[in-house]
């Protein structure tokens, strides 16, 4: 017979920060920390940057459309393709510190050490 291993009890987490809103306190026992923006918030950021990027490939298509003769059909591709780039980033930029700054209001304008 082989012996079994002696069984390991987790020990729970030691949380000296007491629990604010949006913290996961009681939850399923994942940690979360509290003053986090909402799952909506993330999700209009990421939506935004979807949208930008849409907006800039069209725009991109267009400028390279109205100044380009003949076959264009490489040139208009890579304008679509710069211009989604150029928007997404850019919006994306925005997004995350809009983020950013929701995080640090809601944690009342301390930061991390």
């Amino acid at each position: 017979m082989v012996p079994e291993p002696p069984a390991v009890i987790p020990s729970p987490a030691v949380n000296d920060e007491p629990a604010r809103k949006g913290s996961n306190e009681g939850g399923d026992g994942a940690l979360v920390p509290g003053g986090l923006p909402s799952r909506g918030a993330y999700v209009l950021a990421f939506l935004s940057v979807v949208f930008a990027g849409a907006f800039g490939g069209i725009i991109g298509y267009g400028l390279v459309d109205v100044g380009c003769k003949g076959d264009c059909g490489a040139s208009v591709v890579i304008g679509l393709v710069v211009g989604a780039l150029i928007g997404a980033i850019g919006v994306g930029v925005v997004a995350v510190l809009v983020l950013r700054a929701m995080a640090e209001w809601q944690r009342g304008g301390k930061r991390a050490r």
